[in-house]
């Protein structure tokens, strides 16, 4: 998709400017021809002549090109582009993009572009929470900026949370599936739930289950870096997303998740149940903490949760895809089978304890697909980020045939 582009990579003043190398790099491999222009003070971390060999061309940083008045033509450059890509992109530059403020030559050939225009904000992340940050960040976006979403990891400041800049290969792959045209689920609006539930016995005691809910934030994360909207409604648990096209909406039982999924439905393209929801509830919930007696153990009185895989499946229209998870410990292709049919979906991704090193808990999951003409197909053990590839890349097949 950059065989023949002409791109302009900005580079604003960030300690991640060290990574702008790497990208430069894969740029030109990938066969771009790449323009890049500085901030002045972004020269502090990084040299124009690191990233003038790596590009093949001068690196430009001033408005004049030497004592005699010859500019550098912003407005030229603009026009120039196919694509403008800023990264790293910092608080300030972010501030001055949604101000208009035109006080370098950045600034000046963003303003005179053309092209789509993506940011990889990277800062410390009490600037990025900054409201002044996040109400800049949704004004470029507004204006249809692309935000390469900054990841979760440990930060120069030392602490860890979100604000590292996108990594070079997860900036290639997100201008990538932006540009295709061909890609099925772009602009769809995409359910997905993850995670387990929690059912509340008392104020202190529940009944869950083991799901990390790693594999439904793979799947979020994975659509919505081919251009999806996703919605993901999620069960209790430790983790982070970090595509801006993802929505989050957190729950804690059964019932709260049922009722997030059937307020989005109506509005969805495609909806992946992978969440692993309970089945059983009890019947009363303790308004205080249940003591615990000698010689006397409590009885729960548990009843069914609402199934809401299938009352989507009875709800879904001939446009809808659906999408159901099967995690089995024997019979499990006709288990399988039985839920695809049962809860009217469109294929289902089934998943056996039975396999070393696939389950809850883990970095790891193999799987296999069954359609709606029991078509099987089987998968090797992967890490589940390479699992949501497999599954997502079904679901633009399915659209795609549609």
């Amino acid at each position: 998709m950059l065989k023949g582009k002409n791109i302009i990579l900005g580079v604003t003043a960030s300690i991640a400017a060290y990574k702008t190398a790497i990208l430069t790099r894969l740029l030109v491999k990938a066969g771009a021809s790449v323009r890049v222009v500085m901030t002045p003070a972004s020269k502090e971390f990084i040299t124009p002549l690191t990233l003038s060999v790596l590009s093949k061309s001068p690196v430009l940083s001033e408005f004049t090109k030497n004592d005699q008045g010859e500019w550098n033509n912003h407005v030229e450059l603009g026009l120039w582009a196919d694509l403008m890509v800023i990264a790293p992109c910092s608080a300030n530059t972010l501030a001055k993009m949604s101000s208009g403020i035109c006080d370098n030559l950045l600034m000046a050939v963003y303003l005179s572009a053309r092209c789509p225009v993506f940011v990889a904000p990277a800062m410390d992340l009490d600037m990025l929470k900054h409201p002044s940050t996040t109400e800049n960040l949704s004004k470029l976006k507004s204006w249809g900026v692309h935000i390469l979403t900054p990841g979760f990891g440990e930060l120069a400041s030392g602490l860890i949370g979100e604000g590292r800049m996108a990594e070079p290969e997860e900036i290639i792959s997100g201008l990538e599936k932006e540009l295709n045209p061909e890609n099925p689920l772009k602009g769809k609006k995409v359910l997905v739930t993850a995670g387990p539930t929690f059912e509340a016995i008392d104020p202190v005691r529940f009944i869950g289950n083991h799901s990390s809910g790693k594999m439904g934030f793979a799947l979020a994360e994975e659509l919505a870096r081919n251009g999806a909207d996703v919605k993901l409604v999620c069960g209790p648990n430790n983790l982070h997303t970090t595509e801006a096209r993802i929505q989050r909406v957190d729950v804690t039982s059964a019932e709260e998740m049922y009722q997030a999924c059937i307020s989005a439905y109506a509005e969805t393209d495609v909806a992946i149940l992978a969440a692993a929801v309970a089945d059983f509830r009890p019947v009363h919930t303790a308004t205080t903490k249940i003591k615990k007696k000698p010689g006397q153990a409590p009885v729960l009185e548990l009843e069914q949760t609402t199934d809401i895989l299938a009352e989507l499946g009875k709800r879904k229209s001939g446009k809808q895809i659906l999408i159901g998870f099967a995690l089995e410990t024997d019979s499990e292709i006709e288990n399988a089978k039985a839920k695809l049919e049962r809860k009217n979906l469109d294929f289902i991704v089934l998943n056996s304890l039975r396999d070393p090193g696939a389950g809850f808990g883990t970095d790891q999951n193999k799987i296999s697909i069954i359609d709606r003409n029991n078509n099987l197909s089987n998968f090797e053990l992967k890490d589940k980020s390479a699992v949501a590839v497999d599954i997502v890349d079904r679901i633009k097949s399915l659209l795609s045939s549609r």
